[in-house]
């Protein structure tokens, strides 16, 4: 794809006129979409098909597991379609098959439906979430990498703050059905023709195209040393306890803090968690590029765990919300450190597969963070253990992540 080696000057990436930022307000917005109502909207789909079929919770929700699993099996392979068929191509292809899983699920009237619905919502998923918006955002940043996925991924954040309420409000004046249509147009309407003018060719880097063309790359090959690469290992493994942990506390977040300090100020602990999580990407992709990427999420993991030890430990109103504040600080980060550390420690030729690879996994494992969480609160009587169980995920992973060879070797090498 990068075959054209024209143009031999160094990008300036920092430059506001540079095209690669109008492809992060593209990728801003098809997070929005894509978390809005891949990630986010689970929660309300849930609660409006219980309402309207009766069906147990159990039953809707093992199809937001389905979508989880299935969806991780997706991701493994984005880094593959967009090498093979382009970013534009692929950034539609999931456009459209989120927009589908939309309207399919605003018209599920049976279960089988309801799985049918959650499998176009994983294609939907892997199309418009973190792999394809690092892959595609890897074609055109290097240097400013960090900083690029960071601000596209406030997306995710503006997708849960904002897409959500608008949803159930829509969801009230029309109906379910009629909420999902609407939310379906609308991503269609506004994505499909920012991507068609404003993703073009990737720019050509020096260095690359000779790199590439030097020797063809197989995927599976990249994937089959990846997994035996200690630094590989460290990152995927550190990153996938963390966020196990991660999703599981904050799905059990209300149900924790409610006979605590009441439902309206587990709300707003809930809010400042995730307004700190734009806050600490915001502020953090000013300096991460330059940083120890390592080093850094350790740092994070630590403080991570120091936040859950508080939370246990400590029921004052106001520590409790100024704890969740230092949990979410470093939220939304934790989906970026491992694009960074992988750019800086492999191949560029392998980024797209490992990326899309490591997302896979830590898909797969935090999928089961939450049903995890709630067993062992059901087993133990309550929320201290499992709290605890992650405490020591996170401290395991600031050690873990710390590992790494001593030189940088290139895994795509033979």
């Amino acid at each position: 794809m990068l075959d054209n080696p024209r143009q031999a000057a160094p990008l300036d990436e920092s430059s506001l006129r540079y095209g690669g930022w109008r492809i992060v307000a593209a990728c801003f917005l098809l997070a929005t979409f894509g978390w809005g109502l891949g990630f986010y909207g689970q929660s309300v789909y849930v609660a409006e098909l219980q309402r309207e079929h009766g069906w147990p919770a159990s039953l809707i929700s093992s199809g937001t597991t389905f979508f989880y699993l299935f969806g991780a099996l997706i991701v493994a392979f984005v880094g593959e379609a967009v090498r093979k068929f382009g970013p534009r191509l692929c950034l539609i292809a999931g456009t459209l098959a989120m927009s589908a899983a939309a309207l399919a699920i605003g018209a599920v009237r049976e279960p089988w439906q309801l799985y049918l619905a959650d499998a176009v919502l994983a294609f939907g998923w892997a199309g418009t979430s973190l792999a394809m918006i690092t892959n595609t955002l890897s074609l055109w940043f290097d240097h400013k990498r960090g900083m690029a996925i960071s601000f596209a991924l406030n997306g995710a954040s503006f997708g849960g703050i904002v897409g959500v309420p608008l949803l159930v409000t829509a969801i009230g004046h029309v109906g379910f059905s009629g909420a999902m249509f609407m939310a379906a147009g609308a991503m269609v309407v506004l994505l499909v023709p920012v991507i068609l003018v404003v993703v073009g060719r990737p720019p050509d880097r020096p260095g690359w195209h000779a790199a590439s063309a030097a020797k063809p790359q197989s995927s599976s090959q990249i994937r089959k040393r990846a997994l035996r690469d200690i630094g590989f290992l460290t990152v995927t493994t550190a990153f996938a306890l963390v966020l196990f942990a991660q999703v599981g506390f904050i799905v059990h977040l209300i149900s924790f803090l409610d006979p605590v300090i009441g439902r309206e100020r587990a709300a707003v602990a809930v809010a400042v968690l995730t307004a700190m999580a734009v806050v600490g990407r915001v502020l953090f992709s000013t300096v991460i590029d330059r940083l120890n990427q390592r080093l850094a999420s350790s740092l994070s993991f630590l403080s991570q765990a120091v936040a859950l030890a508080v939370i246990v430990n400590l029921h004052n109103d106001y520590v409790l919300i100024a704890a969740c504040a230092l949990f979410g600080f470093s939220v939304g980060n934790l989906i970026t450190l491992p694009s960074l550390i992988v750019q800086q420690e492999f191949d560029p030729r392998s980024f797209g597969v490992l990326i899309s690879l490591n997302t896979a996994i830590n898909q797969v494992t935090y999928a089961f963070g939450p049903g995890v969480v709630g067993l062992l609160r059901d087993l133990s009587g309550g929320y201290v253990l499992p709290f605890y169980v992650c405490i020591a995920l996170e401290v395991a992973a600031a050690v873990l992540i710390m590992m790494r060879r001593r030189r940088v070797r290139r895994i795509v090498e033979s």
